[in-house]
Parts: structure tokens; C-alpha cells; sequence
């Protein structure tokens, strides 16, 4: 036998020895509160729909008409022949409501992540990430070839000694929620600190954007900050705002250098216009139903509150990502294939995805569900607490 695949059987027989197999579910439905996977009707808390966008009728609607309008696929990278009308109005649209001078689309979260960090650092300069980043951030560091460093989560001192060691043009990257522990980066005394060692800060709000802030603004504004303190924000679309796709906002000169530098906004087909046009309705929606995030408040404080009544142990998250620490991956595994028996859909989310003993549920709630949902959830999961 090939020795390529006996490894490769040898390695998969290994994962799941050790609980860490993952599966796909086939889904047959719209994204939502009720989920059909596998041919079964689920309660949905594992979705980034925080909103409840992502089926929304005015954000089809947007679709279908950009569709006829613009066909399918855009046909070609930015920067050749792919770059609509539909794509240039969104980029100004997403700038003006993050308060940037401009904004660059980009086709995925992970492409954004990667393009925006090799374009600004590389031989010779430093980045330096929050050990609990994304992966698409820990990657876009390694990959750009600079001296890549990594500090202890939310560890301002260690930052401040890390960066005292670096050298060339020095990156501090950090995500602003994050997304296995729905805790906020302490971005005020990081940006801080980034002006005082003459280093820039990008911060990848991908689970903040449309969820906090009066008007949706992410954690930039929940904290207050501007393009001054955060020079490189990097939003995800495929999250609260039900859609797909991801950018940069910035300064001018940032969003040029993006444009001439980052390969995978480069060497890349411009996504569907229909999705740039669906995203402008979702964004028109973000702005105008404060009631959303109203709710969404509301349901995350009854889910903690009920958590804590029945002695579940979660992380110190102010964000609708309620993970429940569990530590053991089969103890994961077993608690997220009794909650599917009872019709309810929670991830198990188990190593590399989060640190060695670190397994957990990842309950996401949406302005979609209802009390009576959140309260079906946390009765089964009492139910079920014997196999925390």
C-alpha cells in the first residue's frame, strides 16, 4: 500500500481514538432557528446567524433581483474585469459604517486575514498575536514571513514585553471577540500600548460587527475607538450579517496598499455581485433593527442566568458565544449527541480548535430564538449534566 495513504488511515484512526473525529451534517434548509440536517428537524444554537439575517425576505429578495441583474459569477478578480457597481457601492457603504475612510471586499474571512497581514509585514518585521487568535490570523502571521511571536491571551504585560523584543515594522493582531470564548480582546489599553512601541494594531471583529454597540458598530464601538486607536479592522460578512464575504477598512492609504499587495484579494475571483447587493440590504437592516441586538442581550443574560441556577460552568463571555467548559472531548461529544437526540444542535468543539483540556460546548444564541427555546436548551441541558 501506498505509504501517503497508509499514514493518512493511520492518522484518522488516531483522531478518532481520541474523540477529535469531526463530521459534516448535510443540511436541507434554510440557516435559521429550525434547521433540517441529516433529514432531521433541529433547535439550531450553533450558528454565527446572530442577527437572524441569513434567511432573511428582504436580503433574498436583494439577491434574486442582483441576480437577473448581474448574472451569477462576477467573472473575473478585481482587478481585471470583476469589480460591479453592486461591490464598490458596498465597500463605501461598509466604511461609512465602521467610520473609516475606506473599506476593501475581500472573498472570505480566512483570504482577508491572510492578504491584510502579509501586505503590511514581512522579512524583518514582527507580528505579534494573541495566543487564542483565529486561524486565519495565527496563519496569515506565519505565512507572512515575518518573525512571528505569540502572547499569552489577553496578557498585557506579556504584549508589552514581547514587543520590546521586536524588531522591523511591528503588527499587533488580535481577533475582537473570540470566537471559541466569546470574551472581548482589552482592545483600549492595547491600542494604547501599540502608539507607545510606534506599532500598528489590526483587530478581526468577525463576531462583533452588528452584535455590539448602539448601532451595531462591533467592538470598536463598544469600546470607543476609532481608526486613529484600530488602524487595520478587518469584518467578516458571513456572521451577523447573514451573508458571505469579508474586508479591510481603513485609510486610504492602507486600503491602496491592500489593493497593490495582498495576494488573495489579487489572484482571486471578486465574489458574486448578488452577494455584495444582498449584503448591502443585510447592512440596511443592521442599522435600522436596534431591536435585534435589544434581544439578543436579552436572551444571552437568561441563558447565563439559567446556566448558573443549574451549575454549568461557563466562560466570562458579554457576546451571544456561551461556551460551556467541559474539558474532556468525549465528555463533549457524548453531551453534543445527547442534546441532538432531544432535537437540539450545540457543537462540540474539541482540540486544535481550542488548547489541549479546554473541550466544550459552543452554544451560540440568535435574535431568531425565543425564550421558550433558550429555556428548552437549558432544560435538557439539566437534564444531562451528569454527562459534564
Amino acid at each position: 500500500m501506498n505509504t501517503f495513504q497508509t499514514d493518512a488511515e493511520n492518522t484518522l484512526e488516531a483522531v478518532a481514538a481520541q474523540g477529535l473525529y469531526r463530521k459534516r451534517r448535510i443540511i436541507a434548509s434554510p440557516q435559521g432557528v429550525h434547521l433540517t440536517a441529516d433529514g432531521r428537524e433541529l433547535i439550531n444554537f450553533c450558528s454565527n446567524d446572530y442577527l437572524g439575517l441569513a434567511n432573511h425576505p428582504d436580503v433574498i429578495r436583494a439577491f434574486k433581483n442582483a441576480a437577473g441583474q448581474y448574472g451569477v459569477g462576477s467573472g473575473s478578480a478585481h482587478l481585471v474585469c470583476g469589480h460591479s457597481a453592486a461591490h464598490h457601492a458596498l465597500e463605501e457603504e461598509l466604511a461609512e459604517f465602521c467610520g473609516r475612510e475606506r473599506a476593501l471586499l475581500f472573498s472570505t474571512g480566512y483570504m482577508a486575514n491572510l492578504g491584510a497581514i502579509s501586505a503590511l509585514v514581512g522579512s524583518g518585521d514582527t507580528v505579534i498575536e494573541d495566543r487564542l487568535n483565529h486561524a486565519s490570523l495565527i496563519d496569515g502571521g506565519l505565512l507572512s514571513g515575518a518573525r512571528f511571536k505569540r502572547y499569552r491571551h489577553a496578557d498585557l504585560e506579556h504584549l508589552t514585553n514581547t514587543l520590546a523584543e521586536a524588531s522591523g515594522k511591528k503588527l499587533i493582531v488580535t481577533d475582537g471577540v473570540f470566537s471559541m470564548d466569546g470574551d472581548l480582546a482589552p482592545l483600549p489599553a492595547i491600542a494604547r500600548l501599540a502608539q507607545a512601541q510606534d506599532a500598528w494594531l489590526l483587530v478581526d471583529d468577525a463576531h462583533g460587527l452588528g452584535v455590539l454597540g448602539e448601532k451595531g458598530g462591533g467592538v470598536l464601538e463598544h469600546y470607543g475607538l476609532d481608526q486613529g486607536d484600530v488602524p487595520v479592522l478587518v469584518g467578516t460578512l458571513g456572521k451577523a450579517f447573514g451573508t458571505f464575504g469579508a474586508f479591510v477598512a481603513g485609510s486610504d492609504a492602507l486600503i491602496e496598499l491592500m489593493i497593490q499587495k495582498a495576494r488573495t484579494y489579487i489572484y482571486t475571483t471578486a465574489l458574486p455581485p448578488a452577494v455584495a447587493e444582498a449584503t448591502r440590504a443585510s447592512l440596511r437592516i443592521v442599522r435600522a433593527e436596534s431591536w435585534r441586538r435589544d434581544k439578543l442581550k436579552r436572551l444571552t443574560a437568561r441563558f447565563r442566568q439559567g446556566a448558573e441556577q443549574i451549575g454549568l460552568e461557563l466562560m466570562p463571555s458579554p457576546s451571544p458565544i456561551q461556551p460551556i467548559l467541559l474539558g474532556d472531548s468525549r465528555k463533549a461529544s457524548a453531551l453534543s449527541e445527547a442534546l441532538l437526540d432531544a432535537g437540539i444542535l450545540v457543537g462540540a468543539i474539541r482540540p486544535p480548535t481550542v488548547p489541549q483540556g479546554s473541550a466544550r460546548l459552543r452554544v451560540t444564541l440568535s435574535a431568531a430564538h425565543e425564550e421558550a427555546q433558550v429555556d428548552r436548551l437549558l432544560n435538557e441541558l439539566d437534564r444531562l449534566k451528569s454527562l459534564a
